[in-house]
């Protein structure tokens, strides 16, 4: 196995970068043989096939995504894969698509099948997508994964120079207001000069979390429960080290405890920053600092969070100050001249209860603060407002027309994969933001400030934080994914 201490991660990096300059000069046979094939598939595309496609994760969110994909009209499903297939939801999906080819595990998937398909969906717990992702572009298919992207830094470096190294295959994270009318609105008005000089964003989420009713005291991982029948829970821990099956962790509830998930900030930030993040070129942090943690535990995740990640100048653009704020009443301040924001219709419907919806005290949303103007907006694909409102009503000749978005985030992903466009969200795009939830991630963890050196991509003055970046090593029979 790969020495995986902060040596090794440096050697990983260096060695990668090295391999995706150099690359190589002769072409095998078989290599010319599949790209004649690449090129057959993709003049049977022009006539008008339809891409291949397995499923990897097929209830809930997974469920969710396949029918947006399926709805397009651009796929056919092909194969669906889930280590519990005889859940609800699964058979819900599977009554669907009565043609499609079933596994429980995509190893055995991608053994048996993997000539059929072209490309996968993955909508599975945040630790288990990174072994997914690795065997599936190696195998050269085109990926289609959920955010947060990847659990740990290291793995999302990994996972940005696979992609780097195979630019035939087609990336795309499932931050899907990516491709809604925020993301045109934000472009335009930046090209347009509305949006400029931005020092300051407060980013938060203070909607209700499944690990709020947990014991933040607790010494030790949850107790033992029967395994529910059919299903193959030491695939679904994957890479992770050993834990008894819980109701506390399948299903959902893995996003709320350290090992599995990235908290609210990998579940809602993709999904409130990621305009700010591509637009304003804003990268990596240099420094990262936890202001608030209530109710640390080793174990899951605090009961309110408040991180400050600060961004250095960038390409004539002043340093930025991104606050989060997450927890039901850690509330950012509010700018003068708010008021209440415009309903966010482009949110999707998620498993929270009416009843904590009905006690949300502020919706998902963010202020970005420039020197000349306030900006607020909602998440996913809801558009910015200028407040107060006679500040907009005095800009409203300014400003530019926004174009429609050409295709959702599912079409994108498939007429990418098809050669006609360019996904607008893909490992190059999300990575470094994954990462920035990695290392706010960290700050929680040690309860400290840190340095990053954004050129070594290290913590530079604490060394422990710095171990971090890589996490714990993947237990027995999961390690070649990290050698891929």
């Amino acid at each position: 196995m790969e020495d995986m201490t902060r040596r090794g991660f440096l050697k990983a990096m260096g060695t990668a970068t090295a391999g995706t300059l150099l690359g190589t000069t002769g072409i095998s046979a078989a290599e010319h043989l599949m790209s004649l094939d690449k090129k057959k598939k993709e003049a049977e595309k022009e006539a008008g096939g339809k891409v291949k496609l397995a499923c990897i994760g097929i209830a809930n969110r997974g469920r969710q995504i396949i029918q947006d994909l399926d709805r397009t009209g651009l796929c056919e499903i092909v194969a669906l894969c889930d280590v519990d297939l005889n859940s609800k939801e699964s058979q819900q999906t599977i009554s669907e698509h009565p043609n499609a080819k079933l596994f429980r595990d995509f190893r055995v998937m991608f053994d048996e099948y993997k000539n059929e398909f072209e490309a996968v969906s993955i909508a599975i717990p945040d630790f288990a997508h990174f072994p997914v992702v690795m065997l599936a572009i190696s195998e050269g298919k085109h990926v289609y994964v959920e955010k947060p992207m990847a659990r740990t830094f290291y793995e999302a470096e990994l996972m940005m120079d696979i992609a780097r190294r195979h630019p035939e295959v087609v990336t795309q994270v499932g931050n899907q207001g990516h491709s809604e009318a925020n993301y045109f609105q934000f472009k335009a008005w930046k090209e347009a000069g509305i949006i400029k000089d931005v020092y300051a964003i407060d980013a938060h989420f203070n909607n209700w979390r499944r690990w709020y009713p947990y014991d933040p005291n607790i010494t030790k991982y949850p107790e033992a429960e029967p395994i529910p029948e059919g299903m193959d829970w030491d695939t679904w821990l994957m890479a992770s080290h050993h834990h008894e099956f819980n109701g506390k962790y399948h299903p959902g509830n893995w996003r709320g405890w350290f090992d599995f998930g990235l908290g609210a900030i990998g579940d809602w930030g993709a999904h409130l920053i990621d305009t700010c993040h591509e637009f304003l070129e804003m990268g990596l942090p240099y420094e990262v600092e936890p202001l608030k943690i209530t109710s640390y535990n080793d174990f899951f995740f605090p009961m309110e969070t408040t991180l400050r990640f600060h961004f250095p100048a960038r390409a004539g653009m002043p340093p930025i100050d991104l606050t989060w704020y997450d927890g039901e009443k850690n509330l950012p301040p509010i700018p003068a001249g708010y008021g209440k924001q415009a309903e966010q219709t482009d949110v999707p419907t998620t498993n929270v209860s009416a009843q904590h919806q009905s006690n949300q005290v502020l919706p998902p949303g963010k202020f970005i603060y420039s020197r000349e103007l306030t900006f607020t907006g909602g998440s996913h694909g809801s558009t910015l407002e200028i407040i107060p409102k006679e500040k907009a009503l005095a800009m409203a000749d300014k400003l530019p027309e926004v174009p429609k978005s050409p295709s959702n985030h599912f079409a994108n992903f498939l007429l990418a994969c098809m050669g006609k466009e360019e996904t607008r969200s893909p490992f190059r795009i999300f990575g470094p933001m994954a990462q920035t939830f990695s290392l706010g991630i960290i700050a929680i963890r040690t309860q400290s400030r840190f340095s990053f050196d954004r050129t070594t991509k290290t913590i530079t003055d604490n060394a422990f934080a710095n171990s971090l970046l890589v996490g714990n090593p993947p237990r027995k029979g999961w390690e070649q994914y990290y050698k891929l």
